[in-house]
């Protein structure tokens, strides 16, 4: 066969392959260009798994206006904080909100939290005592039983001894020496107070008490005679303002009085010099008088 015959035969086998193909495509939803051109089929899964990732992403998006109402859900609030119940130890303190409070409200309180302080509260004083005993607290906030409590009894140059009491409040009974001891508040292992107190003997109570009623004495006859001054500028200021007006007249004649009494003394004045004024002037008369005769 010549080369024009295996030409016509090249283009006859490719046409009848086309028409296979274009009967498959039609028969079984086969893609003729993934076979016709491979790069053609890459870059149509390449575009298909594009149009998927942003499918994906507008639906994970939410909408404008929920973006907007989120945002106003999350307003900024701003806080601050009390002041703490005490100046050492464990105590609790107010935070206050000062924007968002329901209402008209400036501010209002969000919550009641713990604080603390130094640990050290250095010397305390107890809760009640008598001539006999005396009743010691450790450094709590409720719950009591929150915290692990140790009592020591000190004792100078020597090492401390722990007691067996583990509970907020000890009750000692004075001795015949006075006496030191310390508690530590404990959260969690953690010393978070300590505070001592001295125990006096029952002699030492004694003398301190009686050494008092002098300065109390004066302080107590100070501050009387402070309130009685006080009531009685009160009452003078009552009456005063109660009869303003006779006050006021009355003050009026006590100015007028000097006023008169002045211009009667200027009066006198004038009476006395008129009358010193008067003999001088009669004196040149009468001695015309005595020269005429004398030369008659």
């Amino acid at each position: 066969m010549g080369p024009g015959g295996a030409g016509c035969s090249d283009r006859l086998l490719l046409t009848v392959g086309w028409l296979l193909l274009a009967g498959l495509q039609s028969t079984f939803g086969i893609d003729v260009t993934a076979v016709q051109d491979p790069s053609l089929a890459n870059e149509g899964e390449n575009e298909a798994e594009e149009e998927a990732e942003n499918d994906s992403e507008a639906e994970n998006e939410p909408p404008a206006e929920a973006r907007t109402d989120v945002s106003n859900r999350t307003t900024v609030k701003e806080v601050e904080f009390g002041m703490c119940t005490v100046t050492c130890g464990v105590g609790i303190r107010e935070v206050i909100l000062t924007n968002g409070c329901p209402g008209s409200e400036s501010k209002c309180i969000l919550r009641v939290e713990e604080c603390r302080g130094p640990v050290d509260c250095g010397w305390g004083k107890p809760i009640s005592e008598s001539l006999e005993s005396v009743r010691l607290a450790c450094v709590h906030t409720s719950p009591v039983n929150r915290f692990k409590y140790i009592w020591r009894l000190l004792r100078p140059d020597q090492q401390a001894i722990i007691l067996a009491n583990d509970s907020a409040i000890l009750e000692v009974h004075r001795d015949t020496h006075p006496k030191a001891f310390e508690c530590e508040t404990l959260d969690n292992n953690e010393i978070v107070a300590s505070i001592k107190f001295t125990i006096y003997t029952t002699t030492e109570l004694q003398m301190k008490r009686s050494s008092r009623p002098d300065i109390d004495a004066v302080l107590v006859l100070v501050l009387t005679m402070g309130v009685i001054m006080c009531i009685f500028v009160v009452f003078v200021l009552i009456f005063i303002i109660i009869n303003w007006a006779a006050v006021k007249d009355f003050w009026g004649a006590k100015a007028s009085t000097p006023e008169i009494q002045s211009e009667l003394s200027s009066v006198r004045y004038k009476d006395l010099s008129s009358l010193d004024q008067s003999p001088t002037s009669e004196i040149p008369g009468h001695e015309d008088d005595a020269l005429s005769e004398w030369n008659e």
